[in-house]
């Protein structure tokens, strides 16, 4: 796991908790590739570790659900190739078919896949929720533009979503609005 990270994940344990008392259905979603890359798209143009199969290959280290945040029994878990919990899955047909309005996003990271699954909800029409504290990022080296710090790059993310895709809020703010109103957005 990635050290920046590592701080989401009691809060993200805390808000699978909430919703599984609220009767919200879980369901996670995992960015894997084939061992041959046939999945791989540009993904290796992007990512050496990707690239020499170093990272996010099916079935090694890696890429298992870690045991603090374990799916408990009955909930999916959706294989990913993209960003996006929504390209090229099968998640809009189950969350139709449980007649879902509202996502709530959490986990890593906040710019690239759950970002891109916060718009790709957004653009089918789903309410967002968007959790603040159980989403994160690491840092990001200088790669031509300068290097920025996680913190950074999670706030920025977090300004741009509430200002154009989600309702950004906390997994305490979760909470209160489930016991208060009983809906999210």
């Amino acid at each position: 796991m990635i050290d920046a990270t590592k701080t989401a994940v009691p809060k993200l344990a805390e808000a699978l908790n909430i919703c599984r008392d609220a009767g919200i259905k879980v369901i996670y979603a995992a960015h894997m590739h084939r061992p041959d890359g046939c999945d791989m798209g540009l993904f290796d143009d992007l990512h050496p570790p990707i690239a020499h199969r170093a990272a996010l290959v099916d079935g090694t280290p890696g890429v298992e659900i870690y045991p603090e945040v374990a799916r408990a029994p009955g909930e999916h878990v959706i294989k990913k190739h993209r960003y996006s919990a929504f390209f090229g899955t099968d998640l809009d047909m189950i969350l139709r078919e449980w007649g879902v309005d509202t996502v709530i996003i959490s986990g890593t990271t906040t710019e690239n896949c759950c970002h891109a699954t916060a718009r790709d909800a957004m653009f089918r029409n789903y309410r967002v929720v968007f959790l603040s504290d159980a989403t994160a990022t690491y840092d990001y080296p200088d790669r031509g533009f300068g290097g920025m710090p996680a913190a950074d790059v999670h706030h920025a993310t977090l300004v741009t979503l509430a200002a154009s895709t989600a309702h950004v809020m906390s997994v305490k703010d979760m909470q209160a609005r489930l016991s208060e109103v009983g809906e999210l957005a």
